[in-house]
Parts: structure tokens; C-alpha cells; sequence
């Protein structure tokens, strides 16, 4: 029932829309080279190009500066920021921290419901896997990760991973047809379903951890070989990662 003393008006569709269109244009920019680290651009140049107010862009240059890909300067701009090996495989730490133990909590209160909301996931991401649709697996991916962390029964945890999801698709950071083909992603998932659904604590958090790590290595080193970097991709995951 609404409290009596409070009177917001609904806010009606979400706006978020333009927002989205914004960030992913830009990121296409920043990935194609189109838009390049260290130089300067501002909303106001960005909002005439794409023909829409400065709010959206403003709110899509924000949020891309909370994935880290650009930096503002105070009433001058902002510039893009190109993407390290070392932020993803800081994501990946903090993944690593949270849903391993996650899953292990998962199984442990695995039931028939958390099983059927399992088998969905996986069935969607397969048939998105089937049809080629990267757009809606990653959805689909994110919802099989989600239901882990819900059954956990930690909405703190959940919160946090979702942000780190974002962040690392703003990023551009997929393997998704550089490194390994849809349906491969879908087996990787396969065996943390299976101990989840089995109650096995255990076994679920070692698949987690593994499906975590090679994830993240992949990405680590894509990374670095997209800037043509001199790095050894596994001793930077390892020094990051190691307490974890």
C-alpha cells in the first residue's frame, strides 16, 4: 500500500534508451580506433553528432567513466582511456573472490526450484548459441550467473557482480568468436550446473573457479594483444589473482 504522505508522480519508461545508444556507439568508436586515446572531446560535440540532447550522452560518458574507458577533465572534456590487461584481470579478482564461494553456497541450498531456473538459463543460452545471437546469450549468460548468486542468498554479491558484468562488456571485453565459439561457452557452464543442481558444494565452487580462470586468461591475453603488448599474460593474471 503507497505511504499516505508521499506523492511522486510515476516516472513513467524508463530512459535509458538513448543512453544505451550512446555508450554503444561510443565504445564501437574507442574499439574501431575512430576515437582515440589522449585526444579531447566533449558532450557538447558528441550530442550534435548523434543529434540528441547532452543528458543522454552525458549519462553514457558517466557510466563509461565508471568502466574506466574515459576520463574527464573539469570544463574541458573528457579523453578515452584505453583499457588495460590489469583492469580486467582485476575484475576477474573480485569475480573470482565472491562467486566461487557463491557457488558453493548455491548447491548447498540447491532445491527443485533453483534447479528448474538453472535448466532454463542453460536452455536459452544454447538456443541463442544455436542461432548465432551473441546479443542475447551474454543476456541469457548473465541470468545463469545471476540465479548462482541469488540461490547463495547474498543480493549484496548479486548487485556487485552485475555492475562488474557491465563494466567488462563497456569494456569490450567478449571471447565470444575470438577465442572460443558460443556453444564452447555454454559446455564451460555446464559442469558448475551440474554440482549446483547435485548439491555438491565442493565440486561447484572448483567448476566456478575454473570456468572463472580460464574466462579471465582468455581475456587478459586478448587484451594484451589487441595493444601489442610486451607482457606475459599468465604472470600479470597470477600476480593479480593469486590471493583469490
Amino acid at each position: 500500500m503507497p505511504h499516505p504522505d508521499l506523492t511522486f508522480e510515476p516516472l513513467g519508461e524508463p530512459e535509458t534508451t538513448l543512453t544505451g545508444k550512446v555508450m554503444k556507439q561510443v565504445r564501437a568508436a574507442i574499439m574501431s580506433g575512430e576515437m582515440k586515446p589522449g585526444e579531447l572531446y566533449s558532450v557538447y560535440q558528441l550530442a550534435e553528432l548523434f543529434n540528441v540532447s547532452r543528458s543522454p550522452v552525458r549519462d553514457a560518458m558517466l557510466r563509461l567513466e565508471e568502466a574506466g574507458l574515459v576520463r574527464f577533465e573539469r570544463n574541458r572534456g573528457f579523453r578515452v582511456v584505453q583499457p588495460r590487461p590489469e583492469d580486467v584481470a582485476e575484475i576477474f579478482a573480485i569475480r573470482l573472490a565472491l562467486e566461487v564461494p557463491a557457488a558453493r553456497a548455491a548447491a548447498l541450498r540447491s532445491d527443485t526450484e533453483i534447479a528448474a531456473a538453472l535448466k532454463d538459463a542453460m536452455a536459452r543460452m544454447e538456443e541463442a548459441a544455436a542461432a548465432g545471437d551473441d546479443e542475447t546469450f551474454f543476456h541469457h549468460d548473465q541470468r545463469l550467473h545471476d540465479v548462482i548468486l541469488a540461490a547463495s542468498g547474498n543480493t549484496r554479491i548479486r548487485s556487485i557482480i552485475a555492475q562488474l558484468r557491465v563494466t567488462t562488456r563497456i569494456l569490450g571485453a567478449s571471447t565470444a568468436g575470438v577465442n572460443r565459439s558460443l556453444q564452447a561457452i555454454v559446455q564451460e557452464h555446464a559442469p558448475v550446473v551440474e554440482a549446483i543442481k547435485e548439491g555438491d558444494g565442493a565440486r561447484a565452487a572448483a567448476e566456478m573457479r575454473a570456468h572463472l580462470n580460464h574466462t579471465g586468461r582468455l581475456l587478459v591475453d586478448q587484451t594484451i594483444d589487441r595493444l601489442g603488448l610486451a607482457l606475459d599474460g599468465d604472470a600479470l593474471w597470477d600476480a593479480l589473482t593469486a590471493s583469490f
